[in-house]
């Protein structure tokens, strides 16, 4: 049965994985940006990709869990062309895979797992009886008159 469930789940994710992306991997357009490290607001700095389109200068936030990037270093941007302030960095690590897609899409089916190995490690006493009861249903005629 594990080898019938590990195919579709794999495939089930990469469809997943590939339709749910914004901006949208199909639609969007690939330009190059530009790391700079900005202070937010409890002075820490954070890395943005600053790009730009025609003469309009974009940023988008470039941090990510796992992700190291350094400053003046060139990265990929993914835009949507009908608003390129939606942007994303476009990275396996962030862009395709994200930490909590992954993480979800492990813990789920494993907690289901264990619920239903659980529900039905201990079955009613009576349970049995009733099932042997099922699988030889009295002959009933087609059309009861």
């Amino acid at each position: 049965m594990i080898k019938s469930i590990v195919p579709f789940y794999i495939i089930c994710v990469a469809l997943y994985i590939l339709f749910s992306r914004r901006p949208d991997y199909q639609d969007g357009e690939i330009t190059t940006a530009t790391i700079h490290y900005v202070a937010d607001s409890a002075n820490k700095a954070v890395p943005e990709a600053v790009f730009r389109i025609n003469k309009d200068a974009y940023t988008v936030n470039a941090g990510y869990v796992l992700r190291n990037l350094k400053e003046g270093q060139t990265v990929q941007v993914i835009y949507e062309t009908s608003d390129p302030s939606k942007a994303a960095v476009y990275s396996w690590w962030g862009y395709w895979l994200q930490w909590d897609e992954l993480l979800g899409s492990i813990l789920i089916p494993v907690i289901f797992f264990f619920a239903a190995k659980e529900i039905t490690a201990r079955p009613a006493p009576e349970a049995p009886a009733e099932e042997m009861e099922m699988r030889n249903p009295p002959k009933q005629r087609k059309y009861d008159v």
